[in-house]
């Protein structure tokens, strides 16, 4: 089985960052290249629908494989106030692989989310569930996703599974929130209403130096901390989560 890891979200200010893995039998990989899968960020969102459509589709007579992993923005936080934005895709990456059903005759390529390719690799495989599986090898590549197939089928699915969590978070608070990048004018218009006084919207990074700035020029008082109290507890969008 060859297999692709890949995230979507690694740098925007709302919603989660996703993960996903794929995998196909070496004899399927041409199909890959023939239906015109390449990165994510290469597609039409028309395309990445009919794209995943057409991967799940492949699975259910092939045996394809895939699994995806969505790390929340609290999650996010957190990491950014422990180990690292690194380490949180390293352990993301190896459940992602850890949950596909195969576990021997694997070769498994992976976007390094890391400078050092290697230590990206080696840090993954320390947390693979088994490792070393039977006849299974892993490597790590910078920008895989761009030059290798099953890598640009793991960011889109990782990008669809993204999108859907952002549209839905645009009806639950009738914001056009537009890509949840910080340099997008229609998110940076969102953030006055999901950074109030009263506190942060939970599916906003908190952590980011977005929010910093934008708290410390608009709001007034110490930023809210994830997993910190403030000293007086508020509600924000009907949440009463004391981490707020």
């Amino acid at each position: 089985m060859l297999v692709g890891v890949d995230e979507a979200g690694r740098g925007p200010v709302l919603g989660p960052l996703v993960i996903a893995a794929c995998g196909v039998p070496p004899e399927d990989y041409d199909l890959l290249i023939e239906a015109g899968v390449k990165d994510s960020k290469d597609l039409s969102s028309k395309r990445r629908d009919e794209l995943e459509a057409w991967f799940f589709s492949q699975s259910e007579t092939k045996g394809w494989v895939a699994s995806v992993v969505t790390c929340s923005p609290e999650q996010i936080d957190l990491a950014m106030l422990d180990d690292g934005l690194n380490w949180l895709e390293v352990r993301g990456f190896s459940e992602a692989i850890s949950e596909l059903s195969c576990r021997e005759n694997v070769q498994i390529l992976a976007d390094a989310c890391d400078v050092n390719r290697q230590r990206f690799t080696d840090r993954i495989c320390e947390r693979i569930d088994g490792w070393p599986w039977k006849n299974s090898a892993m490597k790590s590549e910078h920008k895989a996703d761009l030059h290798h197939p099953i890598v640009g089928m793991a960011s889109i699915l990782a990008k669809q599974e993204r999108d859907r969590q952002i549209e839905q978070l645009k009806e639950d608070t009738n914001l056009d929130l537009g890509s949840g990048y910080p340099s997008d004018p229609k998110t940076k218009a969102a953030l006055a209403h999901l950074i109030v006084q009263s506190g942060i919207h939970n599916e906003v990074r908190w952590g980011w130096a977005t929010v910093r700035r934008f708290w410390e020029t608009n709001r007034t008082g110490d930023l809210p901390v994830r997993g910190q109290l403030r000293t007086k507890q508020q509600s924000l969008f009907k949440n009463d989560d004391a981490r707020i």
